[in-house]
């Protein structure tokens, strides 16, 4: 069969990876660097992701890929501190007396949170999907901590959509992030950069003789005689990565329709610094009022010595379009926060992605769309249920190699 995917990113890799032994397979990427969300920029010396990733001790499929790639002795487990800047001082929150100390909540309030946290990971989060989180944490933690802990979080991340967000949601988000001990959360990185991972498969894919075209995207995706054809070449099927409602713009002589679904995107800055603004600590969530949500500091998180130069990424979600001059508004906001002079600041690069992701509202479990779109057509990607109810490199993984395999066996 000669099947065409849409989209690099790790979804349309692994389908990649999994179809192209057998097949004759082309990869359609709009970019010039291959990976979707996973691609990554080269500085001076050192190459990094344009949006920041690492994985979780449970992420099976994609360490069995790694394994196969040669990889896996690379994964690295390192601790993620975290901190919360609120009423304009930056209070670290990884060790217990860190968080006994904090002065934004009761000790009441903090052993309450706690106790919270805790019951995540036992938690059965099929019925969350229909309740809001502004709803279940009411319920659980009561309005004070709410307001004064879990509010700022929700606004920054979702905007005006904050009260539409799943119970779901929250509770995955939080029991996976519950893999952590008195230094903080352990999370997994790959030596020298994600970037290895996403060349890795594009070696195994081209080595099988598959394509891989950067700078096509797909224009027109059209049915024709029981094909498909993709900017007018002829394909026996089709796995699209891309938003539903994406694919759906690009398809003309078929009366197929994918059920659009609820987007954001991110607009993410990465920084190099002369000095690390966060006082160690590698995650910053922003509860004040601000352009970004999160302050990153990878450096904080990973060795230094990899980059020469403090490294930082301010993480900003949107709706619809980027607001204007926001690269201008975050860079003085960080600067005046953080007390840095824009004499400190070697380079600031803004990545701005339209589609970076699902919003998890209530009732989204019953709107994923089934991998099987009919007439040889099959979709995989960041909507799909291995993502659901949180998004992650292991979910991305596992979709593309669902859909292939959903593919190949409708079609022996």
């Amino acid at each position: 069969m000669k099947i065409g995917i849409i989209g690099s990113g790790l979804a349309g890799l692994s389908s990649a990876i999994q179809l192209a032994e057998k097949n004759t397979v082309v990869v359609f990427e709009k970019n010039d660097t291959p990976g979707g969300c996973m691609s990554s920029w080269k500085y001076n010396n050192y190459t990094l992701e344009t949006l920041y990733h690492h994985c979780f001790s449970g992420d099976r499929n994609l360490f069995d890929l790694m394994e196969t790639l040669g990889l896996k002795s690379d994964l690295i487990w390192l601790k993620g501190s975290t901190g919360y800047y609120m009423n304009g001082k930056l209070h670290p929150l990884t060790t217990p007396f860190e968080i006994l100390r904090y002065p934004c909540l009761t000790f009441f309030q903090k052993c309450r949170l706690g106790l919270f946290v805790l019951s995540s990971r036992k938690i059965d989060l099929d019925p969350l999907d229909k309740i809001t989180a502004k709803e279940y944490l009411f319920e659980k933690v009561g309005g004070d901590i709410y307001n004064a802990f879990f509010a700022p979080l929700l606004i920054s991340k979702f905007g005006l959509m904050k009260d539409e967000v799943s119970a779901a949601w929250l509770m995955s988000r939080i029991a996976i992030r519950s893999d952590r001990g008195a230094e903080g959360e352990r999370l997994g990185y790959l030596k020298g950069g994600w970037h290895r991972l996403i060349d890795a498969m594009c070696d195994k894919i081209r080595s099988m003789g598959a394509e891989i075209r950067l700078n096509t995207p797909a224009v027109t995706l059209t049915q024709n005689n029981g094909k498909w054809l993709i900017n007018n070449e002829e394909f026996d099927a089709v796995i699209s990565t891309l938003p539903p409602q994406v694919t759906n713009s690009l398809m003309v002589n078929t009366s197929i329709r994918l059920q659009s679904l609820i987007y954001q995107g991110a607009a993410c800055m990465t920084l190099g610094l002369a000095r690390d603004p966060a006082n160690g600590i590698y995650w910053t969530n922003i509860g004040d009022p601000a352009p970004y949500g999160a302050v990153v500091t990878h450096t904080n998180f990973v060795p230094f010595e990899w980059y020469g130069e403090h490294v930082v990424y301010l993480a900003s979600y949107f709706k619809d379009e980027p607001d204007a001059g926001l690269k201008d508004r975050m860079i003085n906001d960080f600067c005046k926060r953080f007390s840095i002079d824009t004499s400190e600041i070697h380079h600031a690069d803004l990545y701005i992605d339209r589609y970076a992701g699902p919003v998890y509202v209530t009732g989204y479990k019953d709107t994923i769309p089934q991998v099987d779109a009919g007439g040889n057509l099959f979709i995989a990607g960041m909507f799909s249920s291995e993502n659901y109810p949180e998004r992650s490199m292991e979910g991305s993984v596992s979709a593309g190699m669902k859909a292939a395999k959903i593919l190949e066996e409708k079609n022996r």
